[in-house]
C-alpha cells in the first residue's frame, strides 16, 4: 500500500504589520531628548539643526517646550553629569552604551537644573529606555538617576564648562569680566524679538501682547526691540506668522544702528544667512537696494523666508549664493554705500543659545577663523565706494577675532579708519566696541564702523 503523500506546502497569508504603539508623551519628549543629545555630545552634530528635526514631531507645545529644556540643561550641565554618572557604574561604558549616557544626561538634567518631581522624571527615564530597544538597561538607569536623586552632583562651576584652552583665552582677554562671562553664558537666554515697524508701532505690539497676557518691556536704547524674561513659543506671539515681529537678540539689532546707511542706499549683507539683519535693514527702510550674500546656497530659503515673511523682499532686494571673498565671480562693478559683514565667527558671544559651542569648538578653529575674517575684510573693502562705511562684527568675545583683527586690517588699509561707537554697543576694544554676554540681558557681540577716505 502507498503511503499517502503530505499535504502540500501552503504558505501562511501574511499578517500585516503591526504598527507601533504610540509612546506616552512624557516619554516620547525622553526619548527625542536622549536622541538629540546623543547626535550633538557623540556625533558632533548641531544642537540647532537636531531640535528643528525633533520639535516638530512632537504635538502638544507644553511638550516641545520641555524637549528644549532638557537638553539645554543637560548640556549645561554635562560636565557636572557626565563624570558622576559614569563614576558610579560599575563598568566604563563604550560607543555602545552612547545612547544609554545620552538618555542618563537627560535624566540628570530633569532631577538636578529642572527640578522635575523626581516620580515623573524617573519613571518616564525609565520608560524611555525600553521605548529606546535597551528593556534589559531599565534597571541600570533606575538605579543611577536614584542615586543621583540621594546624593547630587558636584557644585556647579561655570568656568569648568568652557574647555581649558578657551577659557584661559577669555581670562586673559577680558581679566575682570572673565568671571562674568562664564556665569552669564551658564543662563538662559531672555528673548528678544523686533518689531517690523512697517506694520505696527513697538508700543501697539506691546499692547498685543499684554493682551495676550504676555509680559514684554521696551528697551529705551533700542528703537524695535521688546524683552521678554520669560521666553514664550514664537506660536504664540501675536501676528508672528504675517510678519509683525521676529526674534532677534538685542546685540544682533543694534547692527542696523551702528551701521546706519543712507535712506536709499545701496547695501551689501555680506555673509547674510539667516537674513535677520537684512529683513531689520530693510524694514527701517524700504527704499535700500541691498544685496544679501551667503556662501552656502542651502541657506538661501532661509534668508528668503524670512524676507517675505517681513514683507519687505521687493525689488531693490537680491538674494545670492556667492563667495564674498571672490567678487570677480559676482560684483556688478557698482560700488556699495555701505557693507554689512557679520563675519563667521567662533561664536563664543552666544554659548547661552547655543551650548554646543563648548563641545565642537577647537583651538585650531580660533586662526582658521581668524583667517577666513582677514580675507572678506580685503576682498569686500574695495567695493565700498569713498565716503562709505563697512560695519564689521561677529557674535564672538575673543580679541583675535575682533579687537586686533579690525587693528591689523586698519594698519594694512590705506585709507581706512574706524568711527567712533557710543557706550551703549559696550566696551572699548581697540578700534570697536565688546558686548560681553549677558551684559543688559544681550548676547556677546562685536562692532567695529570702518569708513573708506574720499
Amino acid at each position: 500500500m502507498t503511503a499517502p503523500r503530505p499535504p502540500a506546502h501552503r504558505p501562511r497569508p501574511s499578517r500585516p504589520p503591526q504598527e507601533r504603539r504610540p509612546l506616552a508623551p512624557g516619554v516620547e519628549v525622553r526619548v527625542l531628548a536622549a536622541q538629540v543629545l546623543d547626535a550633538v555630545v557623540h556625533r558632533g552634530r548641531s544642537l540647532k539643526s537636531e531640535l528643528s528635526g525633533a520639535l516638530p514631531r512632537l504635538a502638544d507645545p507644553r511638550d516641545r517646550a520641555l524637549l528644549e529644556a532638557i537638553a539645554f540643561a543637560a548640556l549645561r550641565g554635562r560636565y557636572r553629569y557626565g563624570p558622576a554618572v559614569q563614576g558610579w557604574m560599575q563598568k566604563p561604558p563604550g560607543p555602545a552604551d552612547h545612547p544609554l549616557l545620552a538618555l542618563l544626561l537627560a535624566g540628570c538634567a530633569q532631577l538636578d537644573a529642572l527640578q522635575l518631581p523626581p516620580h515623573a522624571a524617573l519613571d518616564a527615564t525609565v520608560e524611555a529606555a525600553r521605548a529606546m530597544g535597551r528593556p534589559h538597561q531599565a534597571g541600570l538607569v533606575n538605579a543611577l538617576l536614584r542615586r543621583a536623586q540621594r546624593e547630587g552632583f558636584p557644585p556647579a562651576d561655570p568656568a569648568g564648562a568652557w574647555p581649558k584652552w578657551l577659557r584661559r583665552r577669555i581670562e586673559s582677554d577680558w581679566p575682570g569680566q572673565a568671571a562674568a562671562v562664564f556665569a552669564a553664558s551658564a543662563e538662559p537666554a531672555p528673548l528678544w524679538l523686533r518689531v517690523n515697524r512697517q506694520r505696527v508701532s513697538r508700543d501697539e505690539y506691546l499692547a498685543r501682547l499684554q493682551a495676550a497676557g504676555i509680559e514684554a518691556a521696551a528697551v529705551p536704547r533700542l528703537a524695535d526691540a521688546l524683552r521678554l524674561d520669560a521666553p514664550v513659543p514664537v506660536a504664540a506671539l501675536p501676528g508672528f506668522d504675517e510678519g509683525l515681529v521676529s526674534v532677534q537678540d538685542g546685540s544682533a539689532q543694534q547692527a542696523a544702528d551702528a551701521l546706519a546707511p543712507d535712506r536709499g542706499a545701496r547695501v551689501l549683507d555680506a555673509c547674510a544667512a539667516p537674513g535677520g539683519k537684512a529683513a531689520h535693514l530693510l524694514e527701517r527702510d524700504p527704499t535700500l537696494e541691498l544685496l544679501a550674500l551667503d556662501v552656502d546656497p542651502r541657506r538661501l530659503p532661509k534668508i528668503e523666508e524670512n524676507l517675505r515673511r517681513s514683507g519687505v523682499a521687493g525689488a531693490g532686494v537680491q538674494v545670492r549664493a556667492a563667495d564674498a571673498t571672490l567678487p570677480a565671480l559676482w560684483w556688478d562693478g557698482f560700488t556699495f554705500d555701505a557693507i554689512l559683514l557679520d563675519a563667521p565667527c567662533s561664536a563664543t558671544g552666544v554659548v547661552r543659545r547655543q551650548p554646543d559651542i563648548l563641545l565642537h569648538r577647537r583651538e585650531e578653529d580660533i586662526a582658521a577663523l581668524a583667517q577666513a575674517q582677514s580675507r572678506l575684510l580685503d576682498a569686500t573693502w574695495p567695493l565700498l565706494r569713498p565716503g562709505g562705511v563697512l560695519l564689521y562684527a561677529t557674535c564672538s568675545i575673543l580679541a583675535e577675532e575682533n579687537s586686533a583683527q579690525v587693528a591689523a586690517f586698519l594698519a594694512r588699509t590705506p585709507g581706512a579708519r574706524a568711527l567712533p561707537l557710543a557706550d551703549a554697543f559696550g566696551h572699548a576694544a581697540g578700534p570697536g566696541r565688546q558686548r560681553l554676554p549677558g551684559e543688559d540681558g544681550m548676547d556677546g557681540f562685536f562692532y567695529a564702523r570702518l569708513q573708506k577716505s574720499d
